[in-house]
Parts: structure tokens; C-alpha cells; sequence
């Protein structure tokens, strides 16, 4: 199946981010599917040009190929706005004036409905207080949606439900929100199978939602295991040695890199050294470990 890699660029790919990149390409590469690469550059104030040619190269340097040209989703903003007003015309959007303090807040009430989940503050406002809030600031666009469980069932994490809230479609400054560009994006691209962090899976029934609302087809999912660091959070730049070029200084190899990677996904034996080619030919989804990996540990 058609799978990608969509990671945002706004710094170096670290050891986490090309793990998950090596599981997508292995998913994809072994059904002899094509495979994509995205550069989720939605948010233009943390989003650099420069650094997602580096992370591009990165990809490359361990071997990686992808299919086609590389999409960039800041180029795409009108194909988000057709979907929002796609959604306006089945009378699914609202204008919400929340602060995230504000939401925060009211979404930890004891009679919040969906515990965590943004509580439709602004679901039904009338046109005087519309006018009212609006005075504070510009609002964000929200699905209205039906509180639902949406379920299904992952690659490797397995069966997920979750309830379904009002999501965000475009934030008060006008830029189109992640959920909604990678619904956008994926179904214009086709793609079939979506292989990301973990970390992403709470997310899923919210997109699953979302594309039934814009009628385009699901695809599979497969949320990988996340990389830690050896405090036990999620792996980042402050750990230390964790990008290609950090460990190339100290004069680790990409090979070594993909023997690290691999090994940390359970697909090889320690001391088992491997080519990206062998991978494919032994890859087996049922044998990635679902267990984060402490990368110092």
C-alpha cells in the first residue's frame, strides 16, 4: 500500500523520527507499493526550507528513497480552505473565541462531556455574544461534530476507540490545522497507509472522522513505538548525540545507524548486521517491538 513520511520541518531528523521513517519505508517498500514523503510545514513561523533539504538528506544518507516530488503542505493552504467551506456547507463549522487557557479550564470541569475533549463552549453562541467575543479576538474554526466513539484497529498498536470532539480546523491567525491538512493531503496524494509515532494515535479517530465528513477514503494506520530519552521522555535534540551528523562526529556510520535502528525494532539479533535490502526481504510487521525504545538505556 501506498505509504509516507511526513515529518515537520523545523530541525534536525533525530534517531526516533528515522526509526519511524525506516518502519514506513519498510511497510511500503515490502508490498512493492510506492512511498511518499511530505514535509508538514503548516506552521511558517517554525518551518524552514533549509531544514527540511536536511532532513531530505538525512533520509537519503540512510538509504531511503521516495517516489516523486516532495509536497510541501505551506503551498497547499487553498486546497485546505475548499475543504473547510466543503464542511461549511454541510453546516459542520463554527467560529470558536477560546483561549487555550479558557479551554483548558473548562474542558477539566467535573461536567465537562468528554473528559479532556474541548466542551463546545462556542458550539451554540448567539449572534449578540458572537459579536461580543469577537471584539477579544479572531476566532479559530471548529467541526461540529457528534461526540461520537470512532474506533479502529492499528498496525501495531491494535484495537483504538476514542470519543470524538469538536476538532480544530483553522486556527485564530487563519492557518489550517494539522488534523485537517493531513486528511487534505493524504486522500489528494492517495496515500493508504499512514505509519507515524505513537504519540499520534489519539489523534487518528478525529482524522478518521474528519475524512468521512470530506467523503474520502481511510487509510490503514500502524503507530510506532516511541524513542525515549534516558530520562524516560520522548527523545529530543537536548539528549545529546541523537541526529546523523552527531553521530557521524563521533564517527558512527549510517550503517551503523540502520544495525541501531533495526535492533531497536526488534528485526534483527544483536550482532546481526543488516542492508536495507535484507530488512525487505525478512520484514515482518508482526515482529516490531511495541514497546518504546530508551535509545540511552
Amino acid at each position: 500500500m501506498r505509504g509516507r513520511f511526513a515529518p515537520s520541518p523545523t530541525g534536525q531528523l533525530h534517531l526516533g523520527n528515522l526509526r519511524t521513517a525506516l518502519v514506513a519505508w519498510l511497510f511500503a517498500r515490502s508490498a512493492r507499493s510506492e512511498f511518499l514523503v511530505r514535509m508538514d510545514d503548516l506552521d511558517l513561523v517554525t518551518s524552514r526550507r533549509e531544514l527540511g533539504a536536511g532532513q531530505l538528506h538525512d533520509l537519503a544518507t540512510l538509504g531511503l528513497d521516495w517516489d516523486g516530488e516532495v509536497v510541501w503542505q505551506s503551498e497547499r493552504f487553498n486546497r485546505y480552505r475548499t475543504a473547510i467551506q466543503n464542511l461549511a456547507e454541510q453546516g459542520l463549522v463554527y467560529e470558536c473565541y477560546c483561549s487555550r487557557r479558557e479551554i483548558h479550564q473548562a474542558a477539566q470541569a467535573p461536567n465537562a462531556p468528554i473528559d479532556g475533549a474541548y466542551p463546545g463552549t462556542c458550539r451554540d453562541l448567539t449572534d449578540d455574544q458572537r459579536q461580543r467575543r469577537s471584539a477579544d479576538r479572531p476566532p479559530a474554526l471548529r467541526l461540529r461534530s457528534p461526540n461520537t466513539t470512532v474506533s479502529f484497529h492499528d498496525e501495531l498498536v491494535g484495537p483504538f476507540e476514542a470519543v470524538v470532539d469538536d476538532v480544530v480546523l483553522a486556527r485564530n491567525d487563519g492557518t489550517p490545522a494539522y488534523n485537517l491538512a493531513v486528511v487534505v493531503d493524504d486522500a489528494a496524494q492517495g496515500v493508504q497507509q499512514v505509519v507515524r509515532g505513537d504519540d499520534l494515535v489519539s489523534s487518528t479517530p478525529r482524522q478518521i472522522h474528519l475524512a468521512s465528513a470530506l467523503n474520502v477514503p481511510i487509510p490503514s494506520y500502524a503507530h510506532v513505538a516511541l524513542a525515549l530519552g534516558p530520562d524516560g521522555s520522548r527523545l529530543a535534540k537536548r539528549h545529546g548525540s541523537v541526529t546523523l551528523a552527531d553521530l557521524a562526529a563521533q564517527g558512527t556510520t549510517p550503517n551503523d545507524v540502520l544495525q541501531l535502528l533495526a535492533h531497536s525494532l526488534k528485526l534483527t539479533a544483536p550482532g546481526d548486521h543488516v542492508t536495507l535490502d535484507t530488512l525487505l526481504r525478512r520484514f515482518d510487521p508482526a515482529q516490531i517491538s511495541r514497546e518504546p525504545w530508551q535509545v540511552f538505556g
